[in-house]
């Protein structure tokens, strides 16, 4: 058994003395090289970037996926030259949005967009996040407006719709010839130069013309896509009818065949006023003769340009008329019309024309019509009788009215005085 080496004993005054506690080892000479300290910094430095980029991602990517704050889809316009704090602004104040401007932009230079922000006009969807909103203005996916333009427009009154609408910005310099407008269904986004929707609507109208010729009849009598637009134009203004219009179109192809003045009614009106499309009131018995370029009731064939811009239906139609040997054609009283060979065939249907409207008229006569001419009568001595219907899609005016009889000379002049069928303005 070991023994315990002895205690040395200490004086009283020792043993109130503290211990010394050994000094500290000394660092080596390496622990003190200024080259591990600084990397010893940086790696610090670093481990807290790290975790500050984690945070800021975590918390970033919630910021850009978060559903945002609109409670139903909503249409922004971003004006033109608009920065990202303005963007973020107008976001913002409509309710897109709910986080500062400099979230925005932050979200912008994290999406790597903060070059490619568009203005426009757009339509963001109910809850949509900041990286939704920031990829549509991204995308350019711009509102679209619809705009329908009629069939049977002078190229005048279609540069007046699009004067009036406020879509569309600038001025049209000069008006487009007529006939070279398709009417049709276009959209454009808010802002659209006018000059661009009229180039748009002439090469549509090129495209479809093309495409018509084409597959025109080789027998039909126009020689020209120009001469198809002028045959399609009376065709539109003489019916609305989907299922007439290769029935008229024939009409008109049989009278070309045969040398027949086409006497309608419509072109006698564009001669009158133009690009203005309608004349306002009826057409006077004056100017039934009136010599006029446009007037068919005193023209050999064709007049010598379109008189409204026609649609795709009524090209098709000149292009392709249908296999028929009618002649003429009357209002029938209920929105379309009687065809026929024949004149005396023709004048029939213009009598019961004429007696289905001195009933209509006695039945529903108004105080201030009271002293007109009944239906069929003769008219006063520079006027002539009317008979109007809208036509459903266009804008207001009178139907198809009969082609006039055609006849030997000498009948045909009583007819012209006392038998002539309604005229009609266009």
């Amino acid at each position: 058994m070991s023994e315990r080496p002895p205690i040395s004993p200490r004086s009283p005054r020792a043993a109130l003395e503290p211990e010394q506690v050994p000094p500290p080892p000394k660092r080596s000479e390496r622990a003190r090289n200024p080259f591990v300290v600084v990397g010893n910094a940086i790696i610090t430095i670093l481990i807290i970037l790290m975790i500050g980029a984690g945070t800021a991602y975590y918390y970033g990517r919630q910021m850009l996926e978060t559903p945002g704050p609109l409670k139903e889809d909503k249409i922004v316009n971003i004006p033109a030259r608009a920065g990202k704090r303005d963007i973020a602004d107008a976001l913002s104040r409509e309710g897109v949005i709910n986080v500062s401007p400099w979230a925005f932009i932050g979200g912008v230079f994290a999406l790597k967009a903060s070059s490619d922000l568009k203005p426009g006009e757009y339509s963001f969807q109910k809850h949509a996040s900041l990286r939704d909103v920031i990829a549509t203005i991204v995308e350019g996916k711009v509102v679209q407006h619809s705009i329908t333009i009629p069939e049977g427009l002078t190229s005048e009154q279609i540069v007046a719709r699009l004067t009036d609408n406020d879509i569309f910005a600038g001025s049209v310099k000069e008006i487009p010839r007529e006939g070279t407008l398709l009417p049709e269904t276009y959209k454009f986004p808010r802002g659209t130069p006018r000059e661009q929707v009229i180039q748009r609507m002439q090469q549509t109208q090129k495209r479809v013309l093309t495409e018509i010729w084409e597959r025109r009849n080789p027998d039909i009598l126009v020689k020209s896509p120009e001469q198809l637009i002028t045959l399609a134009s009376i065709i539109e203004k003489e019916t609305g009818r989907a299922d007439e219009r290769s029935r008229v179109a024939a009409v008109f192809s049989n009278r070309l065949r045969q040398k027949i003045k086409l006497q309608s009614d419509p072109t006698i009106i564009y001669g009158l006023v133009g690009g203005r499309g309608t004349l306002g009131r009826p057409i006077k018995r004056s100017e039934i003769t009136q010599p006029s370029p446009y007037n068919t009731y005193v023209i050999e064939g064709l007049p010598p340009g379109p008189i409204a811009n026609p649609g795709r239906a009524s090209l098709e139609a000149a292009a392709n008329p249908a296999r028929t040997r009618d002649l003429f054609f009357v209002a029938d009283g209920t929105g379309g019309h009687t065809f026929t060979e024949t004149y005396d065939a023709h004048q029939k249907n213009v009598a019961k024309l004429r007696a289905l409207e001195k009933q209509i008229q006695n039945d529903t006569v108004e105080p201030a019509e009271e002293a007109q001419a009944p239906a069929g009568a003769a008219a006063p001595a520079d006027t002539n009788p009317t008979a109007t219907t809208p036509r459903p899609g266009a804008p207001k005016k009178p139907a198809a009215r009969p082609v006039a009889p055609v006849a030997p000379p000498a009948r045909q002049g009583a007819a012209q005085s006392t038998t002539t069928p309604p005229v009609v303005q266009r």
